[in-house]
């Protein structure tokens, strides 16, 4: 079962040094249609199933999984999970019986800004003054409740600091060139999990040759996990991506409604496609930082390769692995 857990306080809503302030939110993204590890979840469910709804490590999907971890500081009464309509089939067997967040579909992929932002003016409708956090559904992490007790730091700190976003960066093992990488600046912060560094600069699936230099520089992994509070948030989609944030802001007038799909799919109709990495955090006005959560077995679970990889260094051993392991 889920523990809860504490930073000065976690209880859904965040008290930093004795003083209350508002609720604590969860976006959970879950729309990506995961084609690079079709090859073995096909294997594993008999069909094209996104890896999100997929069981790769354990006995639960990756969506449950996510869900459990974020559970251990924020109820699913506050967790938004962002999937897209044509998923509808997998939900149920994904969600293994466990409690369910508010599910908001997506008539069709837009991209992680809409995956993003969309979310978060639904948050802002019900929680204008609602701090959020970001967690991606196809990520591995080895410590859960340190990870989210870091987590719970953060938000504290930007409760505090609400002019700032700040991203959660993995202690990285080796020039990985499938991920994204943070520079770090200087120090421009604490929390009672360590200290908070200006973002420098991101750089997206480097070159090995650059990889190898990010490491050596003390670069970071960039895990997504992000932390900010919600009127941030929608003002960096507004001045980044502002055709989208017209089309998506008309949809709080009808959240929580029985207009709310109608609602949805009206804006998503004519709404551009973004990255929410390429397109608003590159050019985000507000500043940025990055925590770094060191000792952390954290992988993002894109390939098969890293999944067996990820599968060995925790141990595990599957009956399905040795078929996986072989030719198609």
């Amino acid at each position: 079962m889920p523990m809860t857990i504490t930073s000065e306080r976690l209880s859904g809503r965040i008290e930093s040094r004795g003083k209350k302030t508002s609720s604590l939110w969860a976006i959970v993204l879950a729309g990506g249609e995961g084609t690079r590890l079709r090859s073995l979840t096909r294997r594993l469910h008999g069909e094209d199933r996104p890896k999100q709804y997929a069981v790769l490590t354990g006995a639960r999907s990756l969506l449950r999984q996510t869900l459990d971890r974020v559970a251990m500081a924020i109820p699913p009464e506050r967790t938004v999970a962002v999937t897209l309509a044509s998923h509808t089939r997998y939900l149920t067997s994904a969600l293994g019986g466990g409690p369910a967040p508010h599910l908001l579909a997506q008539p069709e992929d837009r991209g992680t800004a809409a995956g993003v932002l969309l979310p978060a003016h639904w948050i802002a409708s019900k929680d204008p003054d609602a701090t959020v956090v970001v967690f991606p559904s196809d990520h591995f992490i080895g410590e859960e409740a340190a990870f989210m007790s870091h987590v719970g730091a953060v938000a504290a700190y930007v409760q505090n600091h609400p002019q700032w976003m700040v991203l959660v960066g993995a202690e990285p093992t080796e020039p990985e060139t499938e991920y994204g990488w943070i520079e770090p600046g200087e120090r421009v912060g604490w929390t009672d999990r360590g200290p908070l560094y200006r973002i420098r600069r991101f750089q997206e699936k480097p070159s090995a040759a650059i990889a190898r230099k990010l490491l050596a520089a003390g670069c970071l992994w960039n895990t997504f996990v992000m932390v900010a509070g919600v009127s941030a948030l929608i003002a960096a989609g507004r001045a980044c991506v502002p055709d989208l944030h017209e089309r998506l802001s008309r949809i709080a007038a009808f959240a929580g409604t029985e207009h709310e799909a109608w609602a949805i799919r009206q804006a998503y109709a004519l709404a551009p496609s973004a990255n929410f990495s390429s397109s608003v955090l590159q050019f985000c006005p507000g500043p940025l930082a990055v925590t770094k959560v060191a000792g952390l077995t954290w992988c993002d679970l894109g390939t098969p390769a890293r999944v067996v990889k990820t599968l060995a260094s925790q141990g595990m051993s599957p009956p399905w692995l040795e078929e996986v392991l072989q030719p198609a």
